[in-house]
């Protein structure tokens, strides 16, 4: 895990998860989902757990199967890079 790609989405982990300000679930998903992807790629796990929360979380990684761990990377550091210059405009 020596790339750029890897160290710049490790840094964009750090940074989400130290935010204090609430980010909305959807996005949550999405960061979720591509975080997932990024580590695990398409290697779905089946869970007998009947929870509303979780089924939206696998949905969310569920949508992108087949995605590339370096495409799944790149989305998430995108995504971060706008949620953070939002929250740093306001």
């Amino acid at each position: 895990m020596n790339s750029d790609l890897d160290k710049e989405f490790k840094e964009a982990f750090i940074k989400i998860s130290e935010l204090k300000e609430a980010v909305t679930p959807d996005i949550m998903l999405k960061f979720y989902a591509y975080y997932k992807q990024a580590n695990y790629g398409s290697n779905l796990p089946f869970e007998n757990v009947l929870n509303v929360r979780n089924a939206f979380k696998l949905n969310a990684w569920m949508q992108l199967k087949g995605m590339s761990s370096k495409e799944a990377k790149q989305e998430y550091i995108k995504l971060a890079n706008a949620v953070l210059n939002k929250k740093q405009s306001k």
